[in-house]
């Protein structure tokens, strides 16, 4: 087992742990003290001119970021002082230390194998979700039950038998459920973000979304496609890896993702767009129109993932972190969220979940109330009614999910 992480900055920030999904993104910062020295003077800079000027100097905000890296971890001098007596005991601390560190990986590796245990458990449930969004068996009885709302069952009962007899004729037309993925990709923020108008006649061909643990620490995300105009692949890929080695703390290190090469038909690439650009002859003066073709935003994008730079690579762009961190922020998005929870995705049902939080539930919602300031309810009696009137449809956007936002809106 190897020894923990000291005092080291990480050559990538230290990733979650494959079962978890962080919250947000960590920032940039580094833990030195600010200088201790009374002689040292503050100048005055207001904080608009401060962040003008950095705006303006990102070569700037590196070096500082690199200065304050390399102050990290640096002795003060005050362990080295002490007597030799005390210096043993802290070395016993760091032994003691040690085993606990080794006892973190441990719990590490135990927690990811009962999460293997339980996705096993959990895959013939997408097995059977697959068949029945792509029409190759109908619910049963029992899970229809199960899952219906009392507004479902009371809107049942009230169709009359033109109704029913409509639907029926629809029906028989439609197998399975159209555009589920899609759909519930589009209701997934960080997904939908990705997604563009071209994306969604591809993303309409999608037939499953799975996922696979690797022998090794890592997990690869399974993208399966039926027959269509834009790519000859049968399923689509994207694996993500760990370092061999625990980070402090016992947790997994992420260390760079691979993605499936996609092989594009003729002129349906959907991650370039073609652009005509005019030539002319130095000798003749001839002028021409060639056409070019120059990477486009596409969520297909997502399958050739930004990879780590070397160590001895100066040539990094300086938003390579970033877009490495959103890049494993996605793939969690799905593994955890998007494919245990689909359905709840395609109806947008999980959107509540979104924004209250993952850890309340949405009944828990309505025993709050949302608190105004005393003095301003003072000052706004006179008005009081118009406003409520105004700020109406407001308060329903923004304090609590509106059914209707929940629906699904398939294209």
């Amino acid at each position: 087992m190897s020894e923990p992480i000291r005092n080291k900055k990480a050559d990538f920030p230290i990733a979650p742990t494959p079962q978890n999904t962080p919250a947000n993104n960590a920032p940039i910062s580094s833990h030195a003290q600010q200088p201790g020295v009374s002689s040292i003077k503050e100048e005055s800079l207001d904080h608009a001119t401060a962040a003008s000027l950095f705006a303006r100097n990102p070569g700037l905000v590196s070096m500082i970021q690199g200065k304050l890296g390399s102050l990290v971890g640096r002795s003060s001098g005050y362990i080295e002082s002490l007597p030799v007596s005390v210096r043993r005991r802290v070395a016993g601390l760091k032994g003691i230390q040690k085993e606990h560190a080794k006892l973190e990986a441990q719990f590490q590796e135990e927690v990811l194998e009962l999460e293997k245990k339980y996705f096993a458990k959990f895959t013939p449930l997408y097995e059977r979700r697959a068949t029945i969004v792509n029409g190759a068996t109908e619910p049963t009885d029992t899970e229809i039950e199960a899952g219906k709302g009392e507004e479902e069952e009371e809107d049942i009962e009230t169709k009359d038998e033109d109704d029913k007899k409509e639907e029926d004729e629809k029906e028989s037309s439609m197998a399975g459920i159209p555009e589920f993925w899609l759909s519930a990709m589009k209701n997934q923020i960080s997904l939908a973000e990705m997604i563009t108008d071209k994306d969604e006649e591809a993303l309409k061909h999608l037939v499953d979304i799975r996922m696979e643990y690797l022998d090794r620490p890592g997990f690869r995300l399974i993208f399966e496609f039926s027959e269509n105009e834009f790519f000859s692949n049968k399923t689509i890929s994207k694996t993500y890896f760990y370092k061999e080695e625990n980070g402090y703390g016992g947790d997994f290190i992420y260390d760079h993702a691979e993605g499936t090469k996609i092989d594009w038909k003729a002129e349906n690439d959907l991650t370039v767009r073609v652009e005509s650009k005019k030539q002319r002859n130095k000798n003749t003066k001839q002028t021409r129109v060639v056409k070019i073709t120059v990477p486009t935003e596409s969520f297909f994008n997502f399958f050739a993932p930004p990879q780590p730079p070397a160590d001895d690579d100066d040539t990094v762009a300086t938003d390579i972190e970033e877009r490495l961190e959103l890049d494993y922020q996605l793939g969690e998005d799905i593994k955890e969220k998007l494919i245990p929870r689909a359905i709840d995705w395609f109806t947008g049902e999980a959107l509540q979940f979104e924004e209250l939080g993952d850890d309340m539930d949405p009944e828990e919602f309505d025993e709050f109330d949302d608190e105004d300031d005393e003095d301003d309810d003072e000052d706004d009696d006179d008005r009081g009614s118009d406003r409520d009137v105004d700020d109406s449809d407001e308060e329903d956007g923004t304090s609590k999910p509106k059914k209707e936002a929940a629906e699904c809106k398939q294209s």
